[in-house]
């Protein structure tokens, strides 16, 4: 069967090399009222230290010099002849080596300045430079340059006024009108954390200290892990290697802030004149803004919290087909009691034959769903067939569950679980249980009075008579069965555990780095598939089989085949571990949650990142698509679940009552409750339909990312289930409706 192909694309470095055109290279928005840089040829993006043409200063000379060398090293002569000219530079200064690093003599010329200070200036102005900075990083497999990154903080400014243009501003936001106080107090962080780093950088190590302590305390609580590795961080040698460090100076902060409330901070800056401030918001935050009403205290809240600030709007406006494919169109057999009644006549009754309810719906095809083609997926085998009448007719016997008849419960807890269990993960008809370990097994059980049989050697399965009707009973050898059986192979903790579609397969993630495929047959392992560096925390299986997602401590997602030993996609992009993924029902999209607090949605046909969702304060540890596609539940250590729609890209809600972190989300199967479990040894039902019929969404909402969200958890909380001692690690839905938990006893 053909497989997708392809490679690594990360589509939010695509976007942030092609520089929006309402913005400046620096990546901050301007509007039309604002003077443009005069030297700036059609078609060719000037770097920002070329706002002033005259060549004054010494300073302003080596800054000039360094993006003539820039530009001629990119082949824009013309710009380059422009600059020139408006800046009064002699012609010489084109020819010999005047702009190239083997020589100082026209830097010398246009004013004593040698030209290594100009290289210096050069690294700044290309690490502030989008296309530059993230071709570095495209091309870079683990780090970007750390001597290209950490250059930008070389800027001297008087160390001992830092503190003192810090205060001003600060004083300066906390008299404006309430209305724009709000928007422009998310600047405090983003600066806070540049202008130490600078002091840093530049050997200021008390006046960083003092810095810190003086304003470190202002900033939200939900950086408060951010500011304490950020504290650590004395030393110049100390920045080197951060990763921490690099995520923050390699992505942009992104700060939403309203036409009126920006035009306020610029002005104020220019009066002040205070360039230090200026310069940083310019190199290392990138602005968006949009026209209207400011943002609420409340609203702006509600989407911070990630490593680099908020996603752009951009971002989130790809279209997404989130709509379900067409099942296909399978007639049940009629049953027993169908068959033996007889009319009046003795006649057998005509009866037509039954179709899943999906299938009996308008045959049209959903304009929000995929075309059935778009990514190769498998055929459908016999067994598949099978399995899909098996759903279909316990579909009909499916308990409908609401506000008035909430599921039934049942709870497995692994006792003694000293081995220390890490992940669980049920098959979809809830007849097998799987948990993985620290002690590097993988341990299956059946949850059903049938045991688990392993498949006859090659020698027995030739004396079998192939014809028979029990053949598949015959070829299961009685000798093994057991109730549980254990996979060894790993060489580190499991992490990641799942089950395919049609329980032939198990997955299962490491810290060796590796996912393993396990046969529930032979109950061997297949194959290992190799491509993370770092643990892998996460695995899963798509609805459709053969495809399957990992995403590790490397900071990407990976996708692959069963039949390929490489990967067919790298989902690049996240600043911090991926911690979990999930596939959407229609197997083309990936959601995949990371440390860096942002969820991202992927395009498995093309690999690009189509919607980047923040607001959780922690790192984000389970994931759920609601069934009918159009909606994604996301939970984290900040004990809160956030609900996404997935079409308008933005947060139509929020569920606040767990006290700790969050590890298992999951939909009943009619999508009317959503559970949740947490290691706050509960389970907590809510009513997901409430949730979403409530929701107006208008197209200023989907467009500005205002989003108005009621604190209503209470009124959506239908009940609270608490264990004795045991973590929920996870949660399923059966096919009836029954909510299965998992947890290991934690005496």
């Amino acid at each position: 069967m053909a497989a997708v192909q392809g490679g690594l694309v990360d589509s939010e470095e695509e976007k942030d090399i092609k520089t929006d055109p309402s913005s400046d290279v620096c990546g901050n928005s301007t509007n039309a009222a604002e003077p443009k840089p005069a030297s700036t040829s059609p078609g060719t993006n000037a770097p920002c230290a070329a706002v002033k043409p005259a060549a004054g200063s010494a300073e302003e000379q080596q800054t000039l010099l360094a993006v003539l060398q820039f530009l001629r090293k990119n082949n824009l002569s013309e710009s380059v002849e422009i600059l020139r000219r408006e800046a009064g530079l002699p012609e010489d200064l084109l020819d010999g080596k005047g702009l190239d690093g083997s020589g100082a003599g026209a830097g010398a010329a246009a004013g004593g300045v040698g030209l290594e200070g100009g290289d210096s200036l050069l690294s700044r102005v290309t690490a502030a430079v989008p296309g530059t900075q993230q071709t570095t990083k495209v091309t870079s497999n683990d780090q970007p340059d750390v001597s290209v990154v950490l250059s930008a903080y070389s800027q001297q400014g008087d160390p001992t006024l830092y503190a003192v243009y810090y205060s001003d501003l600060k004083k300066f936001i906390e008299t404006v009108l309430d209305c724009h106080r709000a928007e422009l107090s998310q600047v405090f962080y983003p600066l806070f954390v540049h202008m130490y780093l600078e002091l840093v950088y530049n050997n200021h190590e008390n006046e960083a200290k003092s810095f810190f302590q003086r304003f470190s305390g202002d900033q939200e609580c939900y950086y408060e892990n951010d500011l304490r590795i950020l504290s650590s961080l004395t030393k110049r040698e100390h920045m080197r290697g951060n990763e921490t460090l690099l995520d923050f100076r390699t992505s942009k902060f992104v700060l939403r802030i309203s036409r009126d409330s920006y035009q306020l901070l610029k002005r104020h800056l220019q009066e002040r004149q205070n360039n230090q401030i200026w310069n940083i918001i310019q190199e290392h935050l990138y602005i968006d803004i949009f026209d209207g009403m400011p943002r609420s205290k409340s609203q702006i809240d509600a989407m911070s919290g990630s490593l680099a600030g908020e996603a752009k709007r951009d971002a989130n406006k790809s279209k997404v087909y989130y709509g379900l494919l067409k099942e296909p169109e399978i007639e049940l057999p009629l049953d027993d009691e169908d068959e033996e009644a007889e009319n009046e006549e003795g006649k057998p009754k005509k009866k037509k034959p039954k179709k899943d309810s999906v299938g009996s719906k308008s045959k049209k095809q959903d304009p929000n769903a995929p075309t059935q083609t778009r990514i190769p997926l498998p055929e459908l085998k016999d067994s598949d067939k099978l399995d899909k009448i098996m759903y279909m007719k316990e579909s009909t016997k499916r308990i409908r569950v609401g506000r008035e008849t909430l599921p039934s419960i049942c709870f497995y807890s692994f006792l003694n679980a000293y081995q220390g269990l890490t992940a669980v993960d049920f098959t979809d008809d809830s007849s097998l249980i799987a948990g993985g370990f620290a002690d590097s097994t993988v341990r299956v059980w059946s949850v059903t009075p049938k045991k688990l049989r392993k498949v006859k050697s090659a020698g027995d399965l030739n004396l079998i008579d192939k014809e028979s009707d029990d053949v598949l009973e015959r070829i299961m050898d009685e000798k093994t069965a057991s109730e549980s059986k254990i996979l060894y192979g790993h060489s580190g903790p499991v992490y990641g555990i799942g089950f395919s579609p049609d329980r032939n397969y198990l997955l299962s993630s490491s810290e060796d780095g590796t996912i393993r495929l396990w046969s529930l047959l032979t109950f061997t392992c297949l194959v290992g598939y190799k491509g993370h560096n770092y643990p892998v925390w996460d695995t899963q299986f798509s609805p459709h089989g053969y495809y399957f997602i990992s995403g590790g401590h490397d900071r990407v997602a990976r996708l692959w085949a069963t039949d390929h030993y490489q990967p067919l996609r790298i989902f690049a992009g996240h600043l911090a571990d991926v911690t979990c993924t999930r596939f959407h029902p229609n197997s083309n999209y990936v959601a995949t949650g990371s440390s860096d607090r942002t969820i991202r949605l992927w395009d498995v046909l093309n690999g690009n990142c189509v919607r980047i969702f923040t607001g959780h304060k922690g790192p984000i540890h389970a994931l759920a698509f609601s069934p009918n596609g159009k909606f994604l539940a996301s939970g984290a250590t900040d004990g809160r679940v956030l609900l996404w729609d997935i079409g308008h890209g933005i947060m139509i809600g929020e569920l606040k009552g767990h006290t700790d972190s969050i590890y298992s989300l999951r939909f009943s199967r009619d999508g009317e409750i959503l559970a949740s479990g947490s290691m706050d040894n509960t389970v907590r039902l809510w009513d997901s339909m409430k949730a979403f019929d409530d929701l107006e969404t208008d197209d200023f909402t989907a467009t500005t990312g205002h989003i108005h969200l009621q604190d209503n958890s209470q009124e959506l909380l239908l009940g609270t289930y608490t264990t004795k001692s045991t973590p929920v690690i996870h949660l399923h839905f059966t096919r009836r409706n029954l909510l299965l938990a998992a947890g290991a006893y934690n005496p």
